[in-house]
């Protein structure tokens, strides 16, 4: 079906895969796997057409030849919709004409040119994803996880005949887990093949007949499924068996924080919050304090408003305004500045990351934290340069320092950006599914370390992941989404733990309908 011979890659300052060979039979669906930064999304690339070949070539069976028939799911697609989103407000702004921007319904329709019409077959399966009732809703509105379901769709509208899927499940709710499991199952039998990039090989399905182990740009193995998932193969892919990334510190560098601790500080206190989208409520009458010595994890759906909970708390939502918030002691909209808040705020999400797109060096990115600004605008101290290279040294990054951020891979850049967010030790560290994109043991490593920041009395986390797997122990609080009658969510908060050494129960403990004892 899909043919390459002697194939290099070049991807902006790289060459990857030099003089690689690779034939994808019929009936044959494949994961590739590799560490961060191996380039696996570019290979993933180069087989849709979108990132060039410079040497060899790749050649396609007929079936594959008509336009459509390759579909194909990236965090670049997502970030370059973004972007196009973005340089249309700007022309909006310009011409006068304020609108909502780009529907779901018309990103579908415009997709399967089909005049805005969504035909009997696309509603069932969206159906089957469960994001029909996200077709009146503006793309920039959506969840990271409803977003990546909207795009896997688009692609199936297409009818492909090959489906390239680069982290499909990444962010997704166990719900809508099992459905694209499922659908993906399903489409193996329609017999569309499968080429599936993953970090996470405990998702690599039965329907995988082979496995390409990509490392360092090249091919470290090609071959059926069950020796390439090989323990020990595997174990030599991500250097694990060499102790390199087992044994490196979990704990972050010594610092003097955002400033002095209030030992009775209230970080947060909402009274009943209401935010509505197009009347639709989102978060109805809400009130959640947060206050010093507490951790939270924030767990639910996709949807069901916790990306929206978080823009309140980081300053970036504009209906604050409309509702009694308190931020470190002071009402939203008493004339403090969003500055004054930002600079006692870490802060990563999927939302933030595919909005930092600036073509600096890494070092940079990470220097920006200092400032809270998407680039580097002001010099940096040789105390706060000395702190940046201490902690790229702690997440094992100190060799992307002086590569440019957007060569990076998704992955890599998730890594800066986390170093971004940790670099000031902030008074609250707000973790919006860290681990998106990153390999096994980056992961584990990255855990630990945020797990020792949670022990530490300087910063308090909010911690949101749909991964069991992900629950760290220094959490003391839980607020999770669970789904009620109708299209709503009821929130339900509750202490779960403790974090100081001395074993004594946070002061704010919560009984179970998420009151105040």
């Amino acid at each position: 079906m899909i043919r390459l011979q002697d194939v290099t890659i070049r991807v902006r300052d790289r060459f990857l895969f030099s003089g690689i060979n690779w034939e994808i039979f019929d009936g044959q669906n494949w994961a590739i796997i590799g560490p961060n930064g191996a380039g696996k999304t570019s290979l993933a690339g180069a087989l849709a057409g979108e990132v060039p070949v410079v040497g060899g070539r790749i050649t396609k069976a007929a079936e594959l030849q008509p336009a459509g028939k390759i579909g194909y799911l990236s965090f670049e697609r997502y970030r370059d919709l973004i972007a196009t989103e973005e340089a249309r407000d700007e022309s909006r702004f310009f011409s006068g004409r304020f609108t909502n921007g780009l529907t779901t319904r018309k990103l579908l329709a415009d997709t399967c040119q089909s005049g805005g019409i969504i035909s009997p077959e696309m509603k069932n399966l969206l159906n089957q994803l469960g994001i029909q009732q996200l077709l009146h809703r503006s793309v920039r509105a959506l969840s990271t996880g409803e977003i990546r379901l909207v795009l896997i769709a688009r692609e199936l509208f297409k009818a492909p005949r090959l489906l390239i899927l680069d982290e499909p499940f990444g962010g997704l709710d166990e719900g809508s887990l099992r459905r694209l499991a499922g659908i993906i199952d399903e489409l193996m039998r329609q017999h569309v093949q499968l080429i599936l990039v993953t970090h996470h090989l405990e998702k690599i399905g039965s329907y995988i007949t082979h496995v390409l182990a990509v490392k360092n740009g090249r091919v470290f193995f090609q071959g059926p499924r069950r020796r390439g998932l090989d323990p020990g193969r595997i174990r030599q892919l991500y250097d694990v068996s060499s102790g390199k990334r087992e044994t490196a510190s979990s704990k972050g560098p010594q610092t003097t924080g955002a400033g002095p601790v209030d030992m009775d500080a209230v970080y947060i206190e909402m009274k009943n919050v209401c935010i509505r989208y197009d009347d639709r409520p989102v978060l109805d009458n809400l009130s959640w304090m947060v206050c010093r010595d507490e951790n939270w994890q924030i767990i639910g759906p996709n949807g069901a408003g916790k990306t929206t909970l978080l823009s309140l708390v980081t300053a970036d939502h504009p209906q604050a305004y409309a509702n009694e918030i308190y931020l470190f002691g002071r009402r939203r909209g008493s004339g403090e500045s969003i500055w004054d808040i930002k600079n006692r705020i870490g802060m990563i999400s999927s939302e933030f990351h595919v909005r930092y797109r600036k073509p600096i060096p890494a070092f940079d990115v990470v220097l920006s934290g200092f400032f809270d600004s998407v680039g580097l605008y002001r010099n940096a101290t040789f105390e706060q340069r000395q702190l940046a290279k201490r902690w790229m040294q702690t997440l094992q990054i100190a060799d992307k320092a002086e590569r440019l951020f957007h060569t990076l891979s998704q992955g890599e850049q998730r890594m800066v950006l986390l170093t971004r967010a940790m670099i000031k030790s902030p008074l609250l560290l707000i973790l919006d599914e860290p681990c998106l994109g990153l390999d096994p043991p980056a992961r584990k490593h990255l855990l630990a370390l945020i797990d020792w920041i949670g022990q530490q009395p300087e910063t308090q986390l909010l911690y949101v992941t749909h991964q069991p797997a992900e629950t760290l122990s220094c959490i003391t609080h839980e607020m999770r989404f669970e789904k009620s009658e109708g299209d709503g969510f009821r929130v339900i908060q509750e202490a779960v733990g403790k974090r100081n050494p001395a074993g004594v129960p946070s002061r704010n403990a919560l009984n179970g309908n998420g009151h105040r004892r």
